[in-house]
């Protein structure tokens, strides 16, 4: 990239070019804004403890989480289509103030309800902060560089995930458990400064009236899909008429919805998108990666702390090698797509390499050394490497520069509903393997004991049972992880399937491909 563009280079539609130094600026605004949505799960799940010991209601303990993420889920893209509707920056900005407000309210709660509505307001800013970076990308940056920041604002992971947990235990210890949101406010600020003054973008603003409907229907159908993900088989039998009534009401609301934004004239997620087989392939593809990353990746830390006896923090650090070979892949890649401006062979390896991945944590055994564990989960990081970045990148030149928003929008959507659904289908996997393992060594009756109290069955607690039931509790959980990652590895192997079907479509700024052609192939090629 040249360090001065000018606007004639630009075929039309595309994103205006501009400066490499302006647009290193605004990148550093969109990652700072990023990192305050990765890294704030990882610091508030370190104190959990303590503000349950604070503030009590140890049975609502789930929700602190829960509630962010169904806002999060929710708002993602409702803020992708004001983004397209009102212009990207602003509601980007807009996004980081809603969170920070939730996170001061969050610190400043003197009971566990007021900490759950608060969280929820903190994930209504969330859902902008994700979306809206990667639609800013999609209105700076031609698509064939696009893979290249993407990289760049991906690396911030590793760092999360490592630093995230440090953080808020030493808040914790040495502060107080509110800091772990107060925290937010400086890095949040510093945010909307860089962002404010340093952010140039000319997205045009449209008058046209919000698809209210559509956006309460998609609500409706995503919150009851997580709370049937959620709740199915822990807070309520999966035949119960809880989880039955949220299924028949998330899939009402859904089909509505399909209905509703047939007929809406700025609708939240356009149909028109999904006439791009790219585009659909790159949904679907979403969906698996969120379901395998999170449905099976989630155990990992379990696995190392019942059975490996590491501290909560420790168990973070053991999965750099997944994070950095994560991050290692998509840097290469983006490098890659920037030079030749191809891609479609990088999801197929991707599902290869995760299949296997996953298949290799069955190596993982009761006296698996605790560095040969963590060097394991690598593959299982490299494969994701291969496809998330690229997932986002088919999507955007898929879409035309006003859809930029709400296509990014739905590859949140995807990815965070994949991952509600694989947690809950792989958690109840591991449960099952968990009891029918400490059944055969303990008895039935002690299986449903110990199984039935398993998420209280915290590693400090685990050494002070009597031997037997801690070997039988450990391969129990290591059991549970084979179940887990078998069926990750079923699910990687899908999307290995399915990225066959992407077509390599010239990227925008890399091949000259008029509006018309890429209208013409939008219109004509039909969704899978």
């Amino acid at each position: 990239m040249a360090g001065t563009n000018t606007a004639e280079s630009a075929p039309p539609g595309a994103a205006e070019p501009r400066s490499t130094r302006s647009i290193y600026i605004a990148i550093i605004g969109l990652m700072l804004g990023m990192f305050l949505a990765m890294l704030d799960n990882l610091i508030v799940g370190t104190a959990l403890p303590t503000i349950v010991g604070d503030l009590g209601g140890l049975s609502h303990l789930a929700w602190v989480v829960t509630a962010y993420t169904l806002a999060t889920a929710a708002a993602t893209p409702i803020w992708g289509k004001l983004g397209d509707l009102y212009g990207r920056k602003g509601m980007f900005m807009a996004s980081i103030v809603i969170f920070l407000a939730g996170s001061m309210l969050s610190g400043l709660s003197q009971s566990m309800g007021q900490l759950i509505g608060f969280r929820a307001i903190q994930g209504l800013g969330a859902g902008g902060l994700m979306v809206g970076a990667f639609a800013i990308i999609g209105d700076l940056v031609p698509p064939r560089e696009r893979g290249r920041f993407q990289a760049i604002i991906g690396g911030m992971m590793p760092i999360a995930f490592v630093g995230g947990p440090l953080i808020g235990g030493f808040l914790t210890d040495h502060l107080s458990w509110r800091w772990t949101f107060y925290v937010n406010v400086p890095l949040g600020a510093l945010a909307l400064l860089v962002t404010g003054v340093g952010m140039r973008l000319h997205t045009p603003h449209i008058k046209a009236r919000i698809d209210f409907l559509g956006a309460f229907l998609l609500t409706v159908g995503v919150v009851s899909l997580t709370l049937v993900a959620s709740w199915g088989g822990t807070e309520y039998p999966w035949g119960s008429w809880q989880i039955i009534g949220l299924a028949i009401l998330s899939v009402v609301a859904l089909v509505l919805f399909v209905l509703a934004e047939a007929r809406a004239a700025e609708p939240i997620l356009p149909p028109r998108l999904f006439r791009n087989k790219n585009f659909t392939v790159a949904q679907i593809l979403s969906f698996l990666v969120g379901a395998a990353m999170f449905g099976a990746v989630n155990f990992l830390p379990q696995y190392m702390q019942d059975v490996q006896g590491a501290s909560a923090t420790a168990s973070g650090l053991l999965l750099l090698p997944l994070m950095f070979g994560m991050l290692v892949v998509m840097l290469t890649t983006g490098q890659l797509i920037a030079r030749n401006g191809r891609y479609k062979l990088y999801p197929i390896i991707g599902g290869a390499v995760m299949t296997a991945g996953m298949l290799v944590l069955l190596l993982l055994k009761v006296d698996t050394s605790t560095a040969m564990s963590s060097a394991l989960t690598a593959g299982v990081g490299l494969g994701m490497g291969f496809i998330m970045q690229n997932t986002m990148l088919i999507t955007q030149n898929s879409a035309e520069l006003r859809d930029m928003g709400a296509a990014s929008g739905s590859v949140t959507l995807f990815r965070t509903v994949g991952g509600s659904l694989g947690v809950a289908l792989f958690g109840s996997i591991f449960t099952n393997r968990l009891e029918d393992t400490i059944s055969h060594r303990l008895g039935p009756q002690a299986a449903h004991q110990i199984s039935s109290g398993g998420a209280h069955v915290t590693p400090a607690l685990l050494h002070k049972l009597p031997m037997a039931v801690q070997d039988a509790f450990k391969a129990g959980v290591t059991d549970g992880l084979h179940g887990t990652v078998i069926g990750g590895a079923i699910v990687a192997f899908l999307a290995f399937l399915l990225a066959w079907f992407i077509r390599e479509v010239p990227l925008r700024g890399s091949a000259a491909r008029g509006p018309k052609e890429q209208a013409e192939e939008t219109l004509t090629e039909p969704a899978i």
